[in-house]
């Protein structure tokens, strides 16, 4: 890749991948533009304010621009998955008529582990085998993902351009404002148990407890895009993406409670998700904010129950096979453990969490 091919659209650049990917590019010294309904302010990011439903000021939004690549990091959860389908297939099919004609070198878009999974509709009834494998057969049924990488194969057909599909884990990282962030909601969730002399219980199923799993922190996504975008070999491919590591939450869980000084538990005979035991949090988490001069009061910004408790609630194992990729040359590597200790150690500098 010449320098002139450094130039990236970021869409979704205040997400949880999109951030993390904008700053990575950034420090990379890649030209940077970060898309989003309300941009945030990130050093050394081109702003982009535009919505992905508007389709009229989109394409005037990015009139002025020829990004060689685009990066596709953000959704819109609706109500249902015929909704989530339609929307997110609209969102992507403007993006790229906004697009074209541009000399785009590659795109990529970022998916995730449902993809094997199924929509939260039917989640977790698959008959996809572990470790999930980029090859696995689509899953019967609508799933927005597919939507998107089929809006994707034909607009790349049709543009010349190269494309990669990135299927995400569980995602750790850090994003204000992005609520669906485990790592987050963990961190808020055990400081709550700290203040209320709580003990840390698991809040999802005996299997996930037990069974052999992995997530995908942000900065390890950020490496494989733009490993990707820099490897014309990778172009035409889906690449899983995860830390690279295995783990039970059974030994991960004790070393989460100890960073925070509380004590673990494992999961009750009966599962106990956060989203019914955490309904008086927002009143609690308030008084924590003041109490410890903390810059986000409203819990509702932090954290998405109902995320983490899908995520930890699943009854079957989920493992991500990564052979694709390192066959091509993909190497990196993120220790779990490290991951989450270096989320925390970042919303305590940041005042998110107490100190």
């Amino acid at each position: 890749m010449t320098n002139d091919n450094r130039s990236a659209l970021v869409v979704g650049s205040t997400g949880i991948t999109g951030g993390n990917l904008a700053a990575h590019l950034v420090a990379k010294g890649w030209q940077v533009y970060g898309l989003a309904r309300q941009p945030k302010a990130l050093p050394g990011v081109i702003p982009v304010a535009a919505d992905l439903q508007d389709a009229p000021l989109l394409k005037q939004a990015l009139a002025d621009m020829a990004p060689a690549h685009v990066f596709i990091c953000t959704w819109l959860r609706q109500p249902t998955e015929e909704e989530n389908v339609r929307v997110n297939g609209d969102m992507t099919r403007n993006l790229f008529a906004a697009l074209a004609g541009k000399p785009l070198v590659h795109t990529a878009l970022v998916t995730g582990t449902k993809h094997y999974l199924g929509p939260f509709e039917s989640y977790g009834q698959t008959n996809a085998e572990t470790p999930f494998r980029e090859d696995n057969p689509r899953l019967p049924g609508l799933n927005f993902y597919y939507t998107q990488e089929d809006i994707l194969f034909d607009a790349a057909a049709k543009g010349n351009f190269g494309w990669t599909v990135h299927r995400s884990h569980t995602m750790i990282g850090y994003a204000r404002g992005n609520a669906m962030n485990m790592g987050v909601t963990l961190a808020v969730y055990a400081t709550l148990c700290k203040e209320s002399g709580q003990p840390f219980v698991f809040p999802g199923s005996h299997e996930q407890w037990n069974a052999l799993t992995d997530v995908t922190d942000a900065h390890i996504l950020a490496e494989q895009l733009e490993w990707a975008a820099n490897t014309p070999a990778a172009y035409g491919h889906a690449f899983n993406i995860s830390n690279g590591d295995l783990f039970r939450w059974r030994w991960l869980w004790p070393q989460l409670a100890a960073y925070f000084g509380v004590e673990p538990q494992g999961p009750p005979p009966q599962p106990a998700p956060l989203e019914g035991r955490m309904s008086g949090a927002s009143k609690a988490w308030k008084d924590l904010a003041t109490k410890h001069h903390l810059v986000e009061p409203d819990v509702d910004k932090l954290v998405s129950w109902w995320h983490t408790d899908g995520d930890l609630g699943r009854t079957i194992e989920c493992v991500n096979d990564m052979t694709q990729s390192r066959l091509l040359g993909f190497t990196a590597y993120r220790p779990t453990l490290a991951s989450f200790f270096e989320l925390f150690d970042r919303l305590k500098a940041e005042r998110v969490i107490p100190a």
